[in-house]
Formats: structure tokens, sequence, C-alpha cells
């Protein structure tokens, strides 16, 4: 071997003709001088880097013709014997075949017993068919044919179905083909990877038998799972040069320097692809028996699972999806069942971990297994993978049609239930059962990325906003879905209350007490002042839940009102030392002077909005009185206990005239601003709030 670059290997094989020409009456002139020669010869060619090796065989010129069904044989002699496998007959000479093969010696060994001119025998199941048998009749005649990873596997089964064995002639196609195998095609990738393509139904159990698909598995599982840095393939193997140990780029034997690319981890996942179901299966068994990471697995089974599943991706053109249903390692389109099969099998090779698979991929195989109505348990497996990494799901992944006969939704709402609820599970199980109180307020909205839990139920209120205008989305399942959420999920509430507002409006003929019972999913209190304004505005919504908006909302009102006279305050007391200690500053004192005409915009706007409340809430009561309700202060606070309010002490009769009183309190404070004593003086009526 020169350089790495070619391995010539002579095999010579001579045949006993004075043996078999005695025991049949065989004329020695018809062997073309086949005793006179060393048989065949053949030269083991390594292609160039790229290329599929192969060996050549034999050394005479091609004298097959084919017409029609028959092959025959243009030696000059008329053929003895007629070969008939399937539906093709070769008309050849019995000595070439029976001092090759076991099988074809015996079965002319019958046929002459019984003394037949122009004898037929069939010859059945043979590897390959009559392809196959055609380069077996050139061999054994000494025709030059050329040894592939494409057809040595069919060579090697016919070789043994045909007992080709050394004992009928040296060199013999059995000896060639394992030779052949053991020496090229076993140390290169893609030469393990071609013969293991052909091993196809026909041909598998033989394969099989001969260990022949075992060892191209095992191939390339070593190479897989070796790191492809240290080598030279799979670079050199897909065309690329050949590489030195210092790893440099060789040209015909010789170092350039230049340095190649450094290949990932996933290099072979593409050519993994091309393989069938059954043979990608054992190739995954056998990388998972050698200790290779999940990561890995996973990434390859995500190749091979968006080359033969349609639709995975949504977002892909029409050409690419069409192309797809075409699988190249089957040939021809899959049929429902094979897909079934091939979904199935692809939940069961993805290793049962967070993060290892994309999420929109989860989710178009799990939409896929319900258009093809799988096995439900590898139905409810998705759903648990999905469940897994909810968090990263998008509100339009969860619209997953509904397949069902009965399409009483347009979305499968119990499938989002169910993977809701494995997600719930799930942070039970990392919490270690610890109470979900626990988590703070801050932590929920104070940190810069949200907790996983308020990440899905921002994700649910989107999807609930989505479903709610279904018509067919019955009350109990809307509010079972909204109210698995739990409470300390959501720092606020304002995603809820439009999916509320939303079903509500699609929803016109609800009664009352149904509408009461749905917006008990919100909760007031958490409602931004925007979403109090809307709501209080809001006629779709129950009277109940409308008086308790207005409350709260007074009481924020209050709240910024106050806070907004605290940041005054401090802002005077600010300015009064920066001006006694720095002097007059025509800068610092234009900047606190547009600030303060801001602050009383803000707080006048407040209070027009507070004397809007007030009116309302006046309006309102008077309502209730007229109703037969009892009458004064102590009616006003037996409606707030009947409308469920959660402060204790805050009611607003007992508060309307102190909010008037304070705000005009605050009228005349203004006036005040510059005296040293403000601050003592207007602490009291603050703390009373």
């Amino acid at each position: 071997m020169a350089n790495g670059s070619s391995l010539d290997i002579a095999f010579s094989v001579t045949l006993d003709v004075p043996r078999f020409s005695a025991a049949f009456g065989l004329e020695r002139k018809f062997f073309w001088g086949i005793a006179s020669v060393s048989a065949c010869t053949s030269f083991l060619q390594r292609a160039p880097s790229g290329k599929m090796a192969c060996v050549k065989l034999g050394s005479k010129n091609d004298a097959f013709q084919r017409q029609g069904q028959a092959w025959f044989c243009t030696s000059g002699l008329p053929s003895d014997i007629i070969v008939e496998v399937g539906e093709m007959s070769f008309h050849l000479h019995k000595f070439p075949l029976l001092s090759r093969s076991g099988v074809m010696e015996r079965m002319i060994a019958e046929a002459a017993e019984k003394q037949e001119e122009g004898g037929v025998i069939t010859i059945p199941n043979v590897p390959g068919g009559a392809k196959t048998f055609e380069l077996v009749a050139k061999f054994c005649y000494g025709v030059k044919i050329e040894c592939t990873p494409s057809n040595v596997v069919y060579l090697r089964c016919a070789a043994e179905r045909l007992e080709m064995t050394e004992e009928y002639g040296e060199g013999n196609l059995i000896s060639q083909t394992e030779a052949f195998l053991n020496q090229v095609v076993l140390k290169s990738w893609k030469d393990s990877l071609t013969a293991l393509q052909t091993c196809d139904d026909d041909i598998l159990p033989h394969a099989d038998e001969l260990h022949i698909t075992k060892r191209c598995i095992e191939s390339l599982a070593v190479k897989a799972c070796t790191d492809p840095s240290l080598f030279g393939w799979p670079i050199t193997e897909h065309g690329g040069p050949m590489q030195s140990p210092g790893g440099s780029v060789l040209w015909n034997g010789i170092s350039t320097g230049a340095r190649l690319k450094h290949s990932s981890l996933d290099w072979w996942y593409e050519d993994a692809a091309t393989l069938s179901l059954p043979l990608y299966k054992r190739l995954i068994s056998a990388l998972e028996s050698r200790g290779i990471r999940p990561e890995i697995i996973a990434g390859s089974v995500t190749s091979y699972a968006k080359r033969y599943i349609p639709g995975l991706n949504r977002r892909q053109s029409s050409s690419e999806s069409s192309s797809r249903l075409v699988p190249v390692a089957l040939g021809t389109p899959s049929s429902e069942d094979e897909q079934k099969l091939l979904l199935e099998e692809i939940d069961r090779m993805l290793p049962m971990q967070k993060n290892l698979v994309p999420t929109k991929l989860l989710f178009g195989l799990l939409r896929t297994s319900m258009i093809l109505r799988v096995n439900p348990s590898c139905i409810c497996t998705l759903e648990k993978r999905v469940g897994m990494q909810l968090d990263q799901a998008t509100v339009e992944d969860l619209l997953m049609p509904n397949f069902t006969n009965s399409m009483d939704t347009l979305y499968n709402v119990d499938c989002v239930q169910r993977i809701l609820e494995h997600f719930l599970a799930m942070e039970q199980v990392n919490h270690g059962g610890a109470s979900p109180c626990s988590i703070d307020d801050e932590q929920l909205i104070g940190s810069p990325s949200m907790p996983p839990i308020t990440m899905v139920a921002k994700l649910i209120d989107g999807y609930l906003a989505e479903v709610a205008p279904d018509v067919n989305l019955k009350l109990p399942k809307f509010q079972s879905l909204a109210g698995a959420v739990p409470d300390y999920a959501r720092p606020l509430d304002d995603g809820l209350y439009r999916a509320i507002d939303i079903y509500l409006k699609s929803h016109p003929w609800l009664g009352e007490s149904d509408r009461e019972q749905l917006c008990r999913l919100m909760d007031c209190q958490k409602l931004s002042l925007e979403a109090c304004t809307h709501a209080a505005q809001n006629e779709r919504l129950p009277l109940r839940i409308i008086v308790q908006v207005l409350f709260f909302e007074q009481l924020q009102l209050r709240t910024s009102i106050a806070g907004c006279f605290l940041v005054s305050d401090n802002l005077d007391g600010s300015r009064q030392l920066r001006s006694g200690i720095v002097g007059s500053n025509e800068g610092g004192w234009g900047t606190a002077v547009r600030e303060n005409q801001v602050l009383k915009v803000g707080m006048d706007s407040m209070r027009m909005r507070v004397s809007e409340l007030e009116k309302e809430c006046s309006n309102m009561r008077q309502e209730i009185e007229k109703l037969g309700r009892p009458k004064g202060s102590s009616a006003w606070g037996n409606v707030s206990k009947k409308f469920g309010f959660k402060l204790k002490s805050q009611m607003c009769s007992a508060q309307e005239g102190s909010v008037s009183n304070q705000y005009n309190g605050n009228k005349k404070t203004e006036k005040l601003k510059n005296s040293q004593g403000k601050n003592k003086k207007r602490s009291p009526a603050i703390s009373n709030e």
C-alpha cells in the first residue's frame, strides 16, 4: 500500500479441469483455455476520497447477452444447461457452474442421472434474485465484475446460498466478498453505511444470519461515538482531502500545511437518517449500549423525525413538505399505518429528559399523533414531554385543532388541560412538595426573568383569550382550565380578565349567576389601574363585580395620590436643602419648577377621577336603597360584606366624607408649601388614611 492511496491484492484461482471433465465427459476446448491460465485475477482498489471503493473480480471480457427474459453466453458453444432464477432464464454451460458452486454441482449431477438433454434447473430463493445471479454466473466464467459496497451484501448472501466455498475453488466468491467486507467496507463510514442501506426486507434475514447487518451497525456505532477530530473521517469520506497525523491537509501524500475545519458531533445525523426504520432502531440501540450522551441520541432522532414525518414544521414551504413525504430509505410514500409505527417508534427512542428536544417539534409530533390516531399511550407520553417544558411554548403551539369525531370545540382544550396538569405535577416534584404560597411577590414581579410557573400562567391566559370566541366552548371547560393555574402564579389578573371579557362577549346568553361564577376566577385586587378603569365601564360584567372593581380602584387611586404627596414633600425638602447649600442655581430651580407642575397636573387628574368615583358610589348606594335595603352607614357596610370585600376596615360610606375632606384640605395645604412646618401638619391626615 503506497501512501495509503491504493491497495492491490491479487487472487489466483486454478480450476481442477481434469476431475470435472472426467466426471461429466466434457471436452477441454469448451473452457476457452481456462485450465491453461490462472482462472481469475482481481485487484482490490481503494477509490479516491469521496468515491465508492470496489474490487474487480475476473479478467475476461463480458460474453453475456440478454434477449428479453433470457441471458445467453456467447462463447461459440451451445449451452447445455438452463438455470431459472425468478422470471429470468440463463442459458449456460455446466462446467463453470459446478466448478464453483456446491448447490449447482448437485443439481447438475441430478439432471445428468436423469439423462435429460438441455436440462432445466430452478434455483429458488436466491438473495438478490436474477440481478445478483447474473453477477454470480459471470464470476463463475471469469468475466470481469465489480464488487462494491452496493452489491457486496447480495453477492455474499448469494454465495452462501449457492455454497461457493474454497472446497470448490481457491479464491471463491465467499472468501472474496468476506475479504472485501472486512478489509474495506467495515473500515469506512461511508461504505459501511452504503452496505447497510442495501439490507432491505428481502435480504435482511440472510444478512442477519451471516452477521453482516450487525457488523455494519457496530462499525457505524464505533465511528459515531468517536470524536471525528481525532481521525480523517468523516471529513475524508465526504469529498474532503486526506489528513496527516498533525492535522494538515494531504495532497498525494504530501502535507500542504492547510488545516481542516473542526467537525461537530452531529456530522453523522444526516447519513443515519437515510436508513430504514428497523436498521435505524438497531443503530440507536448500539449507540446507547456504548454510552453515547442522551442529547446526541435526541438530536439524531429529531433529525430522523423531521426527514420522514411531514408537517412537523408548520412554516415549511409546500415543496419541502411534499418532498419529505417520500422517505429516501424507503423509496415510496409511507402509508398511514407506517406513519403510525414510525411516530410510535420515535417516541420510544427519544430520551425522557427536559430540553433535549425542541418544544415546537414535540408539539408537531403531538399534533401528528392526534391526526393519525396513534396508540393512546404514545399520545400520553408526548403530552408529558410537552408538559416538562411548557414554559418554553407559545400560544401558537397550544392552538391544536380538535381532531376528534365529536368536534365539540374548535381547539383541543382537553389536551392543553392535561399538559398543564403534567407541568404542575413536575413543578411540585421539583420544589420538593414545598408550599407554593412561599413564593414572594417580589420574586414574581421584580425578578428580571419570570419563574416558569408565571410564564405558564401568562401562556394559559393568552390561550384562553384565543379560544374564548369559540361558541361551542362550554363554561365548565373554560373555568376548569383557568382555575387550574394557581393563584400565586399570576402577579396580575389582567390577562385572565381579558380572556373572561372575550368569553362574555362571545357568549351573551349566559345568565347572571353564570357570569358571576365566571368572574370569581379573577381577583379584583390584582387588576392594574388600566384594567380597573376598563372593568368599571364594562357593561358585560355583573353588578357585584363592578362594585368590587370600583372599590379597589378607589383604594388604588387614594394610595397613588398619597404617594404623590410624599414624593412632592420629599422633593420640596430636598430643593430647600439644595438651595441653602448651593445657593441660587437658575438651572436647578427651573427643573424643580417643571417637576412640580407635572406633579400638580397628575394630582388634578386624580382628583377628578376620585370625584367621578364618589358620584358613582353615591348613585349606586341610592339605587340599592331603593330596592328596600337598610339605609345609613350600616347599610353600606352590609353591602360591602355581601359583595365580599377582602379589606376589613375600609368602608366606602365611611371613607366618602374623609376623601372629600382630605382633598379639600390638600388644596389648603398647597398654599402653605413654603412654610417650614408643612410636613408635620399634614402627617396626621396621611396616617389616618
